[in-house]
């Protein structure tokens, strides 16, 4: 999914648009820009995108507000630029489901780096042997091949690429105990940076979203350990 991936750019400064068009294209990209919400909302409309790039500073309307509009329906990448220094503004974004964030002003390079890896994470991946099991666990099954989840009544459990690869490192490991510092380094390999707390909103995600919120019965904290996976997991043919 990767190559010739369309990437909408949203930002109200000209300058970024440009630069940020010309740089993605040379990266064998296919690029549109917009320069705020309604323009946003008009591309998404007409056009195929497979990944948005989305401040959250625009003129009409609120990243965050955008960004959660997106979550709605067909799911679409969002990457979130801020020029904000605090936390809570990313920390929001995450929670409402946007799959990665940079602070500006940012390298281009390191946009492109990221803007990959959540494409890796979110395309479908190539066929291997290994992704034809399936995994059981509390009242969920999860398949690998096809990065879906659902609940013992066969509904989709809605989950982000980055929410997914999070799961399966516990799947893949059942029982271990996992410090943020191994799940970053198992989700996001040399992305992450030394202060990345995204595994704690993603975590928190998925509590929420497997019903976990309050209990931890199935994804257990340990105090200056990590987390763990603390529910049985069996594994079987996808079918």
């Amino acid at each position: 999914m990767e190559a010739g991936a369309h990437i909408l750019v949203v930002d109200d400064d000209l300058e970024i648009r440009r630069l940020l068009g010309r740089y993605l294209a040379a990266q064998g990209f296919r690029v549109t820009t917009a320069g705020d919400g309604r323009e946003m909302q008009e591309k998404l409309a007409t056009q195929r995108i497979d990944l948005v790039v989305l401040d959250l500073m625009l003129p009409d309307a609120s990243g965050l507000d955008l960004c959660r509009g997106l979550q709605a329906g067909p799911r679409t990448p969002v990457i979130l630029l801020t020029a904000l220094k605090e936390d809570v503004d990313r920390i929001i974004g995450l929670e409402i489901g946007a799959d990665d964030y940079l602070g500006k002003p940012f390298n281009p390079r390191e946009l492109v780096a990221r803007i990959r890896a959540v494409l890796r994470r979110s395309g479908p991946p190539e066929a291997t042997p290994a992704d034809t099991r399936a995994y059981r666990f509390a009242r969920f099954r999860a398949e690998p091949e096809l990065r879906r989840v659902t609940d013992e009544a066969g509904s989709e459990i809605p989950l982000t690429g980055a929410e997914f690869d999070l799961l399966m490192a516990f799947l893949e490991r059942p029982g271990r105990i996992l410090s943020r510092d191994q799940l970053l380094d198992i989700t996001k390999g040399r992305e992450a940076g030394p202060f990345d707390r995204s595994v704690d909103v993603l975590v928190s995600r998925l509590r929420r979203k497997l019903g976990d919120q309050g209990t931890f019965q199935i994804l257990k904290t340990l105090r200056n350990g990590g987390y763990q996976l603390a529910v049985r997991v069996e594994q079987e043919d996808a079918v």
